[in-house]
């Protein structure tokens, strides 16, 4: 191998270094400990394995990566940090530069490219498939029951006077009183009196799945009537007046709302399994 061929390597497998101990532990190679190490190492080497398959075949030779495409992946890595300088820093901490980095990402895109032409190949899935698919799986197309609702948050601390626990609470329940008398102000309460940054918006919580909120708004959101209000709610942050706007009970999503991204999702399986059967072909070939 010429010396060459060998630095290319040797700043590939650093560039590849760098990335999945970003992707995998969020840290520099340097940072890692023993077991990350011997766990970066693996996953590199599976990925050395898979790249000599691809990159060794005859469909590479049919496929190109132009200089601006591996520019813009550049710019998007480069765009991770606050300025070139520190883009630059890291780099050299990691004993490496730009154009270690352009090689390396040059190797990814060939390896991306020469996939994509091999899940070109893949059976194409069609509405029937699809329709057959929702059809025989229909519990995987429930939607949970959802409520959508608002709030009004007055928080506790113990700190200033007004937020004082029994303070805060007594804030709230005079809100409730004027509430209970013109439901429909719920909005214009909370962007008047509201703590929560929703109160901006009228206090507005969006649809929500049980489970999401505090525990003890989940349980009383979910046990509420369509246009129930209830409160003063006590929780980590304060005390809550609740309101449950609408709600959505559980349902089996029907095929028209579903089938764009279905037939997305089996192509995408399709497609995986037409990559797996040519890799373990090239696995075969070269044993």
């Amino acid at each position: 191998m010429s010396a060459v061929a060998r630095k290319n390597i040797e700043q590939w497998a650093d560039y590849r270094t760098l990335r999945i101990a970003g992707e995998q532990f969020g840290k520099a190679p340097a940072e890692l400990s023993a077991a990350e190490r011997q766990q970066l190492e693996n996953i590199a080497a599976n990925e050395r394995e898979i790249e000599a398959l691809v990159l060794n075949s005859e469909e590479a030779r049919h496929v190109s990566v132009p200089d601006s495409q591996v520019e813009e992946a550049l710019k998007q890595i480069r765009q991770r940090y606050e300025n070139d300088d520190q883009f630059a820093e890291a780099l050299a901490y990691n004993g490496l530069d730009e154009n270690d980095v352009r090689d390396g990402l040059l190797q990814e895109l060939r390896v991306e490219a020469v996939m994509d032409l091999i899940a070109s190949r893949a059976v194409r899935v069609d509405e029937t498939e699809a329709t057959m698919y929702y059809y025989l799986h229909q519990d995987s197309f429930t939607k949970p029951e959802t409520r959508s609702a608002r709030h009004i948050l007055i928080t506790v601390n113990e700190d200033y006077a007004e937020n004082q626990r029994d303070v805060a609470h007594q804030r709230l329940l005079t809100i409730a009183d004027r509430i209970a008398k013109t439901p429909h102000r719920f909005a214009e309460q909370a962007q008047k009196h509201s703590e929560c940054p929703s109160g901006l918006n009228g206090g507005v919580l969006g649809e929500l799945k049980a489970g999401v909120l505090f525990p003890q708004l989940d349980s009383a959101l979910f046990d509420m009537a369509e246009g129930e209000i209830r409160g003063p709610i006590e929780s980590e942050i304060g005390w809550h007046l609740l309101l449950c706007e609408q709600i959505d009970r559980e349902r089996i999503m029907p095929l028209d709302e579903v089938l764009p991204r279905l037939l997305e999702e089996l192509q995408h399986r399709q497609n995986k399994r037409e990559q797996r059967l040519w890799l373990k072909r090239r696995a075969e070939a070269v044993a």
